[in-house]
């Protein structure tokens, strides 16, 4: 099974049918299939931080939601995690496209994802990164249960030696 098909079935079984996103290809495998599916409701956001906006309202109002984005946008990120997420402690999986590692074209890409571990290590959030095929259904559950338990945003990782690296269209 491909690893966005393993991913949407960890997010049904933990009833989270609300999703979150800014636009990426690494997470367009995923939510490209969440949109046909009408169990999802799948939401899109202008920036990151109100992605996690609106994932946190929909915690609110009695629902789960993950949110997804590319780590070209994870510095977006940092004020609603802490301040609202974090400080408040809603949990919200976080699904996290890496660019800048093995394979990228785009050098611009490479100082932002490199930091991100760092990061979410300082903010206390943990995060996980299947690299293989048989390790996302792990990895992903594991993630959305710990999310639930601690009342946490916990991440998950997608690096290219899992999703295969963007290639340069033209």
């Amino acid at each position: 099974m491909h690893w966005s098909d393993i991913t949407i079935s960890s997010l049904k079984s933990h009833s989270i049918f609300n999703a979150t996103y800014v636009p990426d290809a690494i997470n367009w495998n995923i939510l490209s299939k969440l949109e046909t599916d009408n169990k999802f409701h799948v939401i899109p956001a202008t920036r990151e931080e109100e992605a996690i906006g609106i994932a946190a309202g929909i915690y609110a109002g009695g629902q789960r939601a993950a949110m997804f984005m590319q780590s070209s946008g994870f510095g977006n990120t940092v004020n609603a995690l802490t301040q609202l997420l974090v400080a408040y402690r809603i949990p919200v999986p976080l699904f996290i496209g890496m660019r800048g590692g093995l394979g990228e074209f785009n050098e611009v890409q490479v100082p932002s994802a490199r930091s991100i571990p760092s990061i979410l290590d300082t903010l206390n959030i943990q995060h996980y990164a299947p690299l293989h095929v048989d390790d996302v259904e792990k990895y992903v559950n594991g993630a959305i249960e710990l999310s639930y338990a601690s009342r946490m945003p916990v991440a998950v990782l997608w690096y290219s030696q899992l999703v295969g690296a963007k290639r340069v269209t033209s």
